[in-house]
């Protein structure tokens, strides 16, 4: 029995997503500057420690090169994915997307948490959750001022949110198993968590320090 025909367009597609993943915006950035951030303080190729190392400017290039390749993954997939294809495939795109930003094959393997280029992907294949999972990110970090808490708990809210609607399958391991990728990106935050040497963006912590004003 042959290959169905969708099939090598359907991987195709899939590999094309890790690839555009693959291209890391603190990276690509950091070599224009002459650095490479996976040196420098968490040694993490994402926003926040781009913002904590160069800055905020070269941190917002980071994070829209980051969104940006992962709505550009999803969307080719959503426009160029056979009509008959399962929407599973769609949501193997925007997974890949993610997957080549933590495992970039540029860069040796060694990427970013995947959190910006997941919202990149949902801003194509699930808008309404992007919403949501923005909502938690902002709460969580004016609260507690711990990027990687507000992370975590987005992730978990996404992950609730497939659940409880009764999302699809494919809808619903997208969503548990990009919850699961978040979790295994930043277990070294949760060990700087537990030892209490987790970096905090206190000027992030609005609503955090405005309880605390009023217990005083």
């Amino acid at each position: 029995m042959g290959i169905p025909g969708d099939l090598p367009v359907n991987f195709a597609l899939v590999l094309l997503a890790y690839l555009l993943g693959s291209l890391s915006g603190s990276l690509l950035l950091g070599r224009l500057r002459g650095v490479d951030i996976r040196t420098l303080g968490s040694g993490n190729a994402g926003g926040s420690n781009a913002l904590r190392t160069q800055g905020a400017w070269f941190a917002l290039g980071t994070v829209i090169v980051d969104v940006g390749k992962g709505a550009l993954a999803a969307w080719l997939a959503l426009r160029l994915l056979p009509p008959a294809a399962s929407s599973a495939w769609l949501y193997a795109c925007a997974l890949a997307a993610v997957a080549g930003h933590v495992w970039p094959l540029f860069h040796g393997f060694r990427g970013g948490k995947g959190a910006a280029t997941l919202a990149g992907t949902l801003a194509v294949v699930w808008p309404g959750a992007l919403a949501l999972v923005l909502a938690v990110w902002l709460l969580s970090l004016a609260v507690g001022g711990y990027a990687s808490v507000s992370t975590l708990l987005a992730g978990l809210a996404l992950a609730l949110l497939a659940l409880l609607s009764g999302a699809e399958w494919p809808r619903l391991a997208f969503a548990v198993a990009a919850a699961a990728l978040l979790l295994y990106t930043h277990r070294a935050n949760l060990a700087r968590l537990r030892a209490g040497s987790e970096s905090r963006f206190e000027r992030a912590r609005v609503l955090g320090r405005w309880w605390a004003r009023r217990g005083d």
